[in-house]
């Protein structure tokens, strides 16, 4: 198979690369590096800089290609609210013209990273791939929309996609050779490791939900777990499968605290924990139901949160700047 990775010198799109290479596919890494890593991206893979909607590169690449992994984007809610502008011209614009030329070239096959942000504030838990979409951010927001242009696209009969929804990931390649690398980092398990790492202080935002210990449950998901979850549904769409929206998740919550203790367990270190205020929008809890995965695409989730840690802890004990190290 021929593979075309958009996003492939980010923290997921760069270790779902080489998972497809040690598959034994040809894959071209299409990456801007505004927000990557040219030291991610595997010696084995093509290497094109520039954004997805640059015409000359999509006329380069695209042609002979037999489906896209499409990773680039934005990521950051927080960013999302201040400037929404900017997360619906990386998030919707720019990969819209990347579909056209797509079809244009006759690449009919297309796995997308989107979001379980599409949902908002779900009323049911776990939430099934049949919840409303109803984002309460413009991160969300984006993601849904660009669902939509896909969804369009296959209505038409030009097009079979599937869109996995991603929940909370973590992790790292196994032997700390890939891993997370964001400027600032939000996520909470690398910034619980850091704080492991130099003893400061995690502020852990709300005790009070209606939860076992009264803080925040979400649904976490290795990383490499993930980019196994795009090799099946590449492979789904290669055997003529339908089109469908996908969550992919552990399937289980583990909270704040939780969370916590496992990174503090992991590294034999305590640390320090401060509660502060509820975050405005935070739900109490977000679980993914991860059967049509199972049952379509054959993928379930391996890897114990436990395991999200260590790998993860491998990585950034290794590389405490990133790439730059």
């Amino acid at each position: 198979m021929r593979v075309l990775v958009t996003g492939g010198a980010g923290y997921i799109g760069s270790i779902a690369a080489r998972t497809f290479l040690d598959a034994g596919h040809d894959v071209t890494v299409l990456d801007s590096l505004e927000r990557g890593h040219a030291a991610a991206v595997d010696s084995r893979a093509t290497f094109v800089q520039a954004p997805v909607s640059d015409t000359e590169a999509l006329a380069h690449t695209l042609p002979g290609t037999d489906l896209v992994l499409h990773f680039a984007g934005y990521i950051d809610v927080a960013e999302s609210q201040a400037d929404p502008a900017l997360y619906f011209r990386k998030n919707l614009q720019e990969p819209s013209v990347m579909l056209v030329h797509m079809l244009d070239s006759g690449v009919r096959h297309l796995v997308f990273s989107s979001t379980a942000a599409v949902y908002g504030q779900p009323d049911t838990i776990p939430i099934t791939e049949d919840a409303p979409t109803l984002p309460i951010n413009a991160y969300g927001q984006s993601k849904m929309e660009f669902e939509r242009r896909i969804e369009d696209a296959e209505s038409t009969g030009e097009l079979s996609a599937v869109r996995l929804r991603y929940f909370n990931v973590a992790g790292a390649w196994p032997d700390g050779s890939l891993g997370e690398a964001h400027d600032p980092e939000t996520h909470i398990v690398p910034r619980l490791l850091a704080a492991a790492a130099s003893g400061d202080p995690f502020t852990v935002f709300g005790d009070d939900y209606p939860t076992p210990d009264g803080t925040c449950v979400r649904d976490y998901i290795h990383v490499l777990d993930l980019a196994n979850a795009h090799l099946a549904a590449a492979e789904h769409l290669m055997r003529d499968g339908e089109g469908l929206a996908c969550n992919v998740g552990g399937g289980r919550g583990y909270s704040n605290l939780e969370i916590a203790e496992t990174c503090a367990r992991a590294l034999g270190r305590d640390i320090q924990l401060i509660l502060g205020e509820r975050r405005p929008g935070d739900p109490a809890t977000l679980v993914a139901s991860v059967d049509r995965a199972r049952q379509v695409l054959g993928w379930a989730p391996e890897r114990d949160l436990e395991t999200m840690v260590r790998d993860a802890w491998r990585w950034h004990s290794t590389h405490p700047n990133g790439y730059r190290d």
